[in-house]
């Protein structure tokens, strides 16, 4: 994954290994650099960051005869990398539900989200994390729109041993949730996991439905599930979210398959919420948690 990125990374750092560190000879390399970020999916106000910020890094710094200029490029573009994923506003998820379940309170977790993205399925796999953490979960569709929606979330509880709690179709979305909450709190369990319907950011409708379900819980976390492969819509989406219910972090899914990356480097610097985890398969287990070290490490390869 993000063979795009790491290709013009490299093909960023061999251009000014082998020029002057002064404005008059950075500016068009980074220039190049910007064009290759944004054709990658990172928006371009973040791309615009980025070069400012390398060009600022760069710019007058004195190298010795025979040091490696090399390093010291990839050097300031990793932490200018680092610098724009890191997140302003970084509430750790699972040390969250640890110290919640050592209080014995119930961590709420709501996962809103596009058609398309994943969300169910990305809700099942953060079940089942906390799940081999020794945590006690409960399922709850609050997706009473779309057809097979209920059976869907209900394999998922079957295959990982939950309850899920649910109602007919066609019923309040906010009394499923509200009734999720109050079961697990009576019953002392860790974590419930609130699945919405998927809907367009631009259906009024369904984000009224959505910022129902928020303000009946009053969620720990809203989490917002992302599809890596939509590039820069995906920054939209997840502001437009933000705008209706407030997003607390995103997830990013099908990232295996992303050849670019843009949206990861994106998202969080346009939303100042942090990516929680990266999904990279089908399995339940395909499940990781985002490190931006990680995350530029790879990039830079």
């Amino acid at each position: 994954m993000f063979e795009s990125l790491q290709r013009n990374a490299r093909a960023l750092v061999e251009r000014i290994e082998k020029t002057e560190l002064n404005s008059k000879d950075l500016d068009p390399i980074l220039s190049d650099f910007k064009l290759t970020l944004v054709r990658n999916d990172v928006a371009l106000v973040v791309a615009d960051a980025i070069c400012e910020r390398l060009k600022k890094g760069l710019v007058g710094t004195r190298v010795g005869r025979f040091s490696d200029k090399s390093s010291l490029v990839e050097n300031v573009l990793r932490e200018t990398l680092i610098e724009i994923l890191r997140s302003a506003e970084e509430k750790q998820i699972l040390p969250f539900v640890s110290e919640k379940a050592a209080k014995g309170e119930t961590s709420v977790f709501v996962f809103v989200g596009v058609n398309g993205t994943g969300k169910t399925t990305t809700l099942a796999k953060f079940a089942h994390l906390l799940l081999e953490k020794g945590y006690s979960v409960v399922l709850a569709c609050a997706d009473t729109y779309r057809a097979g929606a209920i059976e869907q979330l209900q394999e998922h509880a079957r295959r990982l041993g939950v309850r899920l709690i649910k109602r007919p179709y066609g019923s309040d979305a906010a009394s499923v949730a509200y009734d999720a909450v109050s079961h697990a709190e009576t019953r002392g369990i860790n974590a419930v996991l609130i699945d919405t319907a998927g809907r367009m950011e631009t259906n009024k409708n369904l984000m009224d439905e959505m910022a129902k379900i928020v303000r009946v819980v009053n969620p720990d976390f809203v989490i917002f599930v992302a599809d890596a492969l939509t590039g820069n819509d995906v920054v939209e989406q997840a502001r437009e979210f933000d705008k209706s219910v407030g997003i607390d972090a995103s997830i990013l899914t099908k990232v295996d398959a992303d050849a670019k990356g843009g949206a990861a480097v994106s998202i969080t610097y346009l939303t100042s919420k942090p990516i929680a985890f990266l999904g990279v398969g089908q399995d339940y287990g395909d499940l990781y948690e985002f490190d931006p070290d990680v995350f530029v490490n790879q990039i830079l390869g």
